[in-house]
């Protein structure tokens, strides 16, 4: 197994490993905002700079906990490893947690789950031999390791678990009976269950996290499948496995990365490259929960965006979402999609004190979106932003 650092492969990689020929655009709209690369668009505001104490590169996505926001960072911190922590919507950050002291886990891909006041995660990096770990931490800092991953049973986890009924189910990245990652169960006691190892054919290298609908989970492999350029799945608490879609590599997208979302009982989310068009840069797609995909937006590039790593949120009848790249300024944007496939630019990243490079998804506080920038910022570790709708 080889282990990656390094959380995605870049756009150029990307291409390079993905094939495709030119197709006939479906009707689509980008509006880009004429402030976008000054930083004006929708209310934008930068409310936190991530320096190496308080965390550096925060990959995931915020969490909405009662009107504050938590977090995680790939690094920075006491030791290097990343941290947890606590921010207010105005800017004020307490860090809760720092990682990478003894086996408590390091490096944070995946962002924090709420289950009633206690909060679960996953690192990386770390625990008993260095495969990852699943973990509980009080809202004040205090952390215990649930479960740490040997290889066979898991590695590498990047997506956050979700709770079902008092159990924890989450995926690993590589790992398990054929090393292409795994859908594993933790209980409350710690003790984890793998309920799918994926092989390849049905799917490999998982970034994206469960969605749970009507008690059946669904998820996204980046590889894999049919054309080896990803797949859509569902499986159920015990460990029964669906294959519901593989992505050609043409129309219908490549490489999905993000969690799915469920509104009105349709899936939805992005594909970081592909999709309809010569210049086909990723996609926003649905997905029914019998399979029936259709691409409801493909990003073309340019000062339109391109590269949507992260998953979706949905918010007054549109998607909202980021590209890690393009915009005005070539350092990613935010966007909002409806549902007929019209999009806007609302923001575009212009580096330095702005941010940029936005691998999270966003969330909703009381009408406005937060989320995080992975670069940028005071001392160019990272940034927390708002910004109105």
């Amino acid at each position: 197994m080889t282990i990656r650092l390094a959380l995605v492969l870049t756009l150029a990689e990307a291409f390079a490993a993905c094939s495709g020929g030119a197709h006939s655009p479906l009707p689509q709209t980008m509006t880009v905002g004429a402030n976008a690369a000054a930083g004006l668009t929708n209310g934008y505001k930068t409310i936190f700079s991530f320096g190496n104490s308080s965390g550096a590169s925060p990959y995931a996505n915020l969490i909405n906990v009662k009107g504050t926001l938590y977090g995680t960072t790939y690094g920075g911190g006491n030791y290097s490893g990343g941290v947890a922590f606590r921010l207010t919507t105005s800017g004020t950050e307490t860090v809760l947690h720092n990682f990478g002291s003894g086996q408590d886990g390091s490096v944070l891909y995946a962002g924090l789950t709420d289950v009633n006041g206690t909060l679960y995660g996953t690192t990386y990096l770390g625990g008993t031999t260095s495969n990852g770990t699943v973990f509980v931490m009080t809202p004040r800092g205090t952390e215990k390791v649930l479960h740490s991953f040997t290889g066979a049973d898991g590695a590498l986890p990047v997506a956050p678990v979700i709770a079902q009924k008092g159990t924890l189910y989450g995926t690993t990245e590589f790992g398990g009976s054929s090393s292409d990652g795994t859908v594993f169960s933790v209980a409350a006691s710690g003790k984890e269950k793998v309920l799918h190892s994926f092989g390849g054919s049905d799917g490999r290298q998982v970034y994206g996290g469960l969605t749970d609908v009507n008690g059946t989970l669904y998820g996204t492999a980046e590889f894999g499948g049919k054309y080896n350029d990803g797949v859509v799945y569902k499986i159920t608490p015990s460990g029964k496995y669906t294959l519901l879609h593989s992505f050609s590599g043409t129309n219908d997208g490549i490489n999905p990365q993000g969690s799915l979302i469920v509104v009105k009982g349709v899936l939805y989310g992005t594909t970081l490259l592909g999709g309809v068009g010569s210049n086909a840069l990723g996609t926003v797609y649905s997905v029914t929960t019998s399979g029936k995909e259709r691409v409801l937006y493909t990003f073309p590039g340019g000062a339109s965006g391109e590269g949507p790593y992260c998953g979706l949120i949905y918010l007054g009848g549109a998607f909202y979402g980021t590209t890690v790249v393009g915009g005005s300024a070539g350092y990613g944007v935010a966007f909002k999609v409806t549902p007929s496939g019209r999009a806007t630019v609302l923001h575009s990243f212009g580096g330095g004190l702005d941010g940029q490079t936005p691998y999270a998804s966003l969330v909703n506080v009381n009408g406005t979106l937060y989320g995080t920038a992975s670069a940028g910022g005071t001392s160019y570790r990272g940034t927390a932003f708002s910004l109105t709708p």
